[in-house]
């Protein structure tokens, strides 16, 4: 496959200026955004999507789950098409930046195209993947989910809220559930642009991360039943506190992830309370634990450790407790050759580049069962990610998505 030419790049202004655009929709309180999946504010974000791949010159595909496919045609129209994308959904305080990088990173190469009248062999599909996030319903990644065979759509559709709305009838609600069966599509090659959501590339002033593996996780959501009560005059020796419960077992948690230490890592970032009142000992609390690690070995200990311990806490203290997997994929080594595209593209444009695994899920863990995948990351202050205050600069925005532009370009077989 023959090489892009080493001075073609994306339009960085016009990146950033879609950035900006992207992110008056769905705003948040403090300067990142809330555009959570299958809400109004996403239907609003799909929309201006849609106009801008048409204006590019693009046809959209919709699928059953609401993944969006704008399609750029090749010169060959029976070439298997490069697939480039990620999501546009959002943390209820998530940044501006988290999967939508990869979304417009991926349209901004076709604009760019456009403005080079450069045609490729292969046609390229530009993704939005529905709900990455997994907030809303979980688990994330459902709908790359559904594509990959790793669920099945009525499984998905049945996912409720809070609220307890389903996916489905939200899906359709909001006007986004296509006719096209799911995961039907057939794949050359599939790139995903991310930034980093760790601290590593800035800390060492690295522009682009090759990413080569991903971490696997598992999410268990545990339910301790305890007593509600009356805090003032319950006597301790006859108090079911669930709450106590949920503070012996994050400690376990904590205590698990860290006899793996450096690489695996262990939290509860989900916990609901109930009743949540001031003065009623929490008879109910409901929490996810996320385990990860490179290794899968590691992860199965990690879970296996917290299931017997956490069973222990209970017995002890007499709560009752339930535990669900309600999520978690496997680690993934990503495709050497698309692997390869990437570093080579980091190299012939010029940027400092150092192989990664990621410490986050994202679609291509999915795809990539489906496809030869690889993932491009750029770095973000501070390495921080599902907050507003989520930020990279504009120039690590246009290496992250000329490096994908390269990588793309080498995979889709530029003609003339």
């Amino acid at each position: 496959m023959a090489a892009p030419a080493s001075n073609m790049r994306i339009n960085a202004d016009r990146l950033w200026d879609s950035l900006m655009e992207m992110a008056k929709i769905g705003p948040g309180v403090a300067g990142g955004n809330n555009r959570q999946t299958l809400t109004d504010d996403d239907a609003k974000g799909r929309a201006l999507f849609q106009d801008w791949c048409e204006a590019a010159g693009c046809t959209m595909g919709l699928d059953t789950m609401g993944n969006m496919f704008a399609r750029f045609e090749g010169t060959d129209p029976d070439a298997l098409p490069v697939y480039v994308g990620s999501h546009l959904d959002t943390q209820p305080t998530g940044g501006k930046y988290d999967g939508v990088l990869g979304v417009l990173g991926g349209l901004e190469i076709l604009r760019s195209l456009n403005d080079l009248g450069v045609k490729t062999k292969h046609p390229i599909v530009v993704t939005n993947w529905t709900n990455e996030e997994g907030t809303r319903f979980a688990p994330a990644m459902l709908a790359s989910g559904v594509f990959a065979g790793m669920h099945t759509e009525e499984w998905a559709y049945a996912r409720e809220d809070a609220e307890g709305k389903t996916f489905g009838d939200e899906l359709a609600r909001i006007g986004w559930r296509g006719d096209e069966p799911v995961g039907e599509r057939k794949m050359h090659a599939f790139f995903e642009l991310h930034i980093e959501q760790g601290p590593i590339l800035e800390a060492e002033n690295i522009e682009v991360g090759v990413v080569t593996h991903g971490q696997g996780l598992n999410w268990t959501q545990v339910t301790i039943t305890g007593r509600d009560a009356h805090t003032g005059s319950t006597p301790m020796p006859m108090r079911k506190n669930a709450g106590l419960g949920l503070a012996r077992m994050l400690e376990l948690v904590d205590e698990i992830a860290w006899s793996h230490a450096p690489d695996a890592v262990g939290a509860a970032g989900h916990i609901d309370v109930s009743p949540n009142s001031r003065n009623v000992i929490p008879g109910k609390v409901v929490f996810t634990v996320d385990f990860r690690s490179p290794q899968l070995d590691v992860i199965n200990d990690m879970v296996a450790r917290f299931r017997v311990g956490a069973q222990k806490i209970a017995d002890d203290m007499g709560l009752g407790v339930e535990f669900e997997k309600v999520g978690g994929f496997d680690p993934v080594e990503f495709d050497e050759g698309c692997v390869t595209a990437v570093r080579n593209a980091a190299e012939r444009l010029g940027y400092t580049h150092r192989d990664l695994v990621s410490g986050a899920g994202h679609d291509a863990c999915w795809i990539n069962r489906m496809a030869p995948t690889a993932m491009v990351m750029c770095p973000c202050v501070d390495g921080l990610s599902h907050n507003e205050a989520e930020e990279i600069s504009k120039d690590w925005a246009a290496a992250g998505a000329d490096v994908l532009m390269h990588a793309v370009l080498e995979t889709a077989e530029v003609v003339g």
